[in-house]
């Protein structure tokens, strides 16, 4: 199942905490990709907020394996999570 996680910062978090904690951010994003689970990582073009773009079994693997991320562990950022599904249009139209 592919799923878009939009990062969302927390109203407490503070620049020196992401500071603290960006290198261990870095290396624990880096490992989710090695393990298949973030197939791809963006931000956003208005504002410097993570898209992150899953690939997982379901929306509790998800939220588990962002939960590994420091700055969600620390309580910094949370992510909405949306399950995707594939476009059925198309078997509409050609049936």
């Amino acid at each position: 199942m592919k799923i878009i996680a939009l990062e969302k910062e927390m109203t407490n978090a503070r620049v020196l905490s992401f500071r603290k904690y960006a290198k261990a951010e870095a290396k624990a994003l880096w490992q989710l990709y090695i393990d298949g689970i973030v197939r791809e990582f963006y931000f956003r073009k208005e504002k410097k907020l993570a898209v992150l773009i899953l690939e997982v079994k379901n929306k509790q693997t998800a939220k588990k394996a962002l939960g590994s991320l420091p700055y969600v562990s620390k309580k910094l950022i949370e992510f909405e999570l949306i399950p995707l599904r594939p476009y059925p249009g198309f078997q509409r139209l050609f049936k």
